[in-house]
């Protein structure tokens, strides 16, 4: 990354920029200007806990393909009012990564892009590397702060933004919507089911199983240069035993959108092979460098990270996104939960097999693969989306513009109706949290639906915190577990000052969320905002505005489930941290935002809350690679097992080839656009770039070597070869790093295993 400017010469340039545009602007007809960004936030490959189910066995060892920031700008042609979105291929945001990105923003741009114009989103996949939030209960599983997972995060997010305002053209943006099919279920049905009849009544399913799309096209040349979808379910096709850091089913679609768009033929329908060696944004094959002459399968000793690291500040083409909306009680495992023991149904309340929660858990269409359940929810995304894609033909015009506010959740006064008030309270957890879901059970011992804690877990809980009584009284019926609103040690467990925002593009209005809210809580607040829009404005807002949640958007606080769902106490209403009246309390405010949209007002800046900066006090318990070393008579990158051939000497599509090297931690360099394992095919006299770490075809897998050294580690290069794989001859090469002792700069190196056919 280059080194920042000075603040006062960044803030010229900024302007300077915007007089560029403004000037482009003025020739644009009328038309948005847009820009998209693409960029590779890979944490690390080993160690790290992963963000998503707390499971403290859960450690990252390798990579399923690689996780991407991507981003989108739209701003107004006459008066250059913009804002951006950000779609993370992360569990979540992070309060503390948008306080960093917005300090970053602000040297490069002056206010251009600021709190008020930017979201930032997670698609909520549970296989990213975690660290990177700052609250307590958010980072005790990863052992407190991860620096690397963080800078790594905020890096993506600040250098897609600075693709998507270097790539501003005039342009425009075209709306479609459509139901994805089988793609979620309601994992609390029962929960559901406490929702009002003449309520549900008016919805065919107790999920919402629309997508909405929009599609950016070039002004000039006509051509589209991304799209971005909203669609809620969970990023939890990958289970809680999963190791292998991946994007989900989010990033799956991602992944096939982008490289269906940059097959040679863009005609190419869905499910047809892409071209083998396709060149897409963000993959190793770019780079003309890796091309290496064809001297058999011998490792090569003399390599510098330059020789597998994509150039940075590339012409993104095209940027395909998946982004996540009213998540909370959404699963992709379309099969339903049953017994581990029985195969029986589990307990449709509390979602247990003979009082074991443990025992109950959900299944994919891919059953017992979950890669391969993965890659079918991840496709049934795709699917629509391209159909909505080829289909678009609704045009966005009008007004680009935004509103944003904090709010101290811990003590809002909340306006029921027919007089009567109420007030959310400090944070807290119930017992349906520990028992976790059915995509990921939890502790055992408890189940969902739990308003009892027994006496164990008190002890244990007042050992931390004992609840205060006003807390214990305004969170029933939840029995409070863990009083987090009230936990200050080693700082604060839960949040408490949490943002609130709307992005406007014409008739399409956007609601971040910094959180999971549920099916019906999120058809509560879309159907709430639309109306306050059409109440409070001029007739710019009618009944074809298009309402869109974007979850887990700028910070994250876990749940919001409707009062209703509130009083059973399952996973989702345990997990909805301010109490019973935590919905009541979004929707109020997110009308009065919505009414000053309407009306042209802005939020009153008088006692502007702002949320709490604590890096200075985040803890880190997890060390720094120990340094890396190889048994005597090996070097890294030497093959330790080669490639096996099948009887017939040859492999057939469809087949696995794979080689296992002496490596060591990935760590040491995270190859940020750049690949841990690359397949090769021999063209001519010379080794090309086919697959690498990034496609969905091979798998990355490292892990510590306890049997020669405690320094030694193995990475070992899984090909399933795919339909498209042209046949010729192939091989394995692999890219790692190494350093002496801890602090060290690394050195590079790479192998490459013996040559095989495929045919």
């Amino acid at each position: 990354m280059k080194a920042r400017k000075n603040y006062y010469i960044s803030i010229l340039s900024a302007m300077l920029a915007c007089s560029i545009l403004c000037d482009n602007a003025s020739l644009s007809n009328g038309e948005y200007l847009i820009g998209v960004g693409s960029y590779d936030m890979t944490g690390p490959a080993a160690d790290v806990n992963m963000m998503g189910y707390a499971n403290l066995d859960q450690v990252t060892s390798g990579i399923h393909f690689r996780l991407r920031a991507r981003a989108f700008i739209v701003a107004e042609s006459q008066n250059g009012r913009r804002l951006a979105f950000v779609n993370l291929d992360a569990g979540m945001a992070s309060q503390l990564v948008t306080i960093k990105v917005l300090e970053r923003l602000r040297s490069r741009y002056g206010d251009l892009y600021n709190e008020d114009n930017i979201a930032i989103s997670g698609t909520h996949t549970h296989a990213g590397p975690g660290g990177y939030l700052q609250y307590v209960l958010y980072a005790a599983a990863s052992l407190g702060f991860v620096k690397q997972s963080f800078d790594v995060i905020v890096s993506a997010i600040e250098q897609s933004i600075v693709q998507a305002h270097g790539n501003l053209r005039p342009g425009s943006i075209l709306i479609n919507k459509g139901d994805v099919a089988n793609a979620g279920i309601n994992r609390s049905p029962s929960a559901y089911l406490f929702n009002p009849p003449e309520e549900r009544a008016q919805y065919p399913r107790d999920v919402d199983p629309e997508t909405t799309l929009l599609k950016f096209v070039d002004g000039k040349s006509q051509e589209s240069i991304g799209a971005f979808n909203w669609f809620a379910t969970h990023g939890t096709s990958m289970s809680r035993n999963n190791r292998l850091v991946s994007g989900d089913n989010k990033g799956v679609a991602a992944r096939l959108f982008e490289d269906w768009f940059a097959a040679e033929n863009n005609s190419t329908q869905p499910g047809k092979p892409k071209p083998t060696f396709m060149i897409r944004p963000g993959s190793i094959v770019r780079k003309k460098a890796m091309g290496i002459k064809a001297t058999g399968g011998q490792s090569c000793r003399k390599t510098t990270s330059r020789n597998f690291k994509v150039r940075q500040n590339r012409k993104i083409k095209f940027v395909g996104a998946f982004c996540q909306s009213n998540v909370g009680d959404v699963t992709p495992n379309v099969l339903g939960a049953v017994c581990l023991d029985s195969g029986l149904p589990c307990d449709f309340n509390h979602s247990s097999c003979h009082g074991n929660a443990q025992l109950c858990v959900g299944h994919g269409p891919g059953y017992p693969d979950e890669i391969k359940s993965t890659r079918i929810i991840g496709e049934r995304q795709f699917l629509k989306a391209f159909d909505l894609f080829n289909s678009a033909h609704e045009e966005l015009s009008g007004s680009v513009d935004y509103r944003h506010t904090y709010l101290n959740f811990t003590n809002l006064q909340v306006e029921l109706g027919g007089g009567t008030k109420a007030q959310t309270c400090p944070a807290a957890v119930g017992p349906g949290f520990a028992a976790g879901t059915t995509d990921g059970p939890g502790l055992s011992g408890f189940q969902q639906g739990d308003t009892e804690i027994s006496e164990k877990w008190k002890r244990a809980r007042d050992s931390l915190q004992v609840p205060s009584q006003q807390q214990v009284e305004c969170q029933k019926p939840k029995a409070v577990l863990l009083s987090t609103g009230e936990m200050f040690i080693p700082y604060a467990w839960a949040p408490a000052i949490l943002p609130i925002q709307i992005l406007k593009i014409g008739k399409l209005v956007i609601l971040s969320v910094p959180g999971e809210f549920t099916t019906m809580a999120g058809r509560r607040l879309r159907e709430a905002v639309k109306s306050t829009l059409i109440s409070s404005g001029s007739g710019e807002f009618d009944e074809t505005t298009h309402v869109v949640i974007a979850g887990l958007s700028n910070a994250y606080s876990q749940y919001v489930a409707t009062f209703e769902e509130y009083q059973q106490q399952r996973y989702e209403a345990a997990s909805t941290l301010y109490g019973p009246h935590t919905l009541s309390a979004y929707i109020q405010e997110f009308k009065k935002l919505a009414s000053l949209l309407a009306k042209g007002e802005q939020p009153p800046k008088s006692g502007h809350l702002s949320p709490p900066d604590l890096s200075s006090k985040l803890f880190s318990l997890l060390g720094p690679p120990t340094g890396d070393d190889t048994p005597g008579g090996t070097t890294f990158g030497d093959v330790k097992q080669d490639i096996v051939l099948p009887p017939r000497g040859s492999f057939k599509k469809g087949e696995k080839a794979t080689a296992t090297f002496w490596s060591a931690n990935p760590r040491n360099d995270l190859l940020t656009e750049g690949t841990f394992a690359v397949v090769e095919v021999q063209r001519e006299n010379y080794w090309v770039p086919a697959f690498d770490d990034d496609d969905l075809s091979l798998f990355f897998k490292w892990k510590a070597d306890n049997s020669s050294s405690s320094k030694s580690s193995l990475a070992t290069i899984e090909w399933e070869i795919p339909a498209n794989a042209a046949p010729g001859v192939y091989r394995m090469r692999h890219f790692g790093s190494w350093i002496a002792k801890p602090e060290t700069p690394p050195r590079y190196f790479t192998g490459a295993s013996s040559s095989f056919v495929v045919k």
